[in-house]
């Protein structure tokens, strides 16, 4: 899994060319503010970390974590 920054112009998402493959399969997070938002480095290599967390399968199980979290 990657992190890509992207901006729309025209209606298009104007990616950086060679960050993905043709038929890749992507998810876009967007934020409902208008003014949107930008990572700072710092939270870019937590998110960086996580994200390389969660592909190595150091998870925790979503509800088993809202169990927890409840008692």
């Amino acid at each position: 899994m990657k992190l890509i920054t992207a901006k729309v112009l025209d209606g298009h998402l104007d990616i950086p060319e060679g960050c993905l493959r043709e038929g890749d399969v992507v998810t876009l997070l967007v934020p409902e503010a208008e003014q949107g938002f930008e990572l700072t480095l710092e939270e870019r290599a937590f998110l960086l970390e996580s994200i390389a967390q969660a592909d190595r399968g150091e998870v925790v199980d979503g509800w088993k974590l809202l169990d927890e979290i409840r008692d």
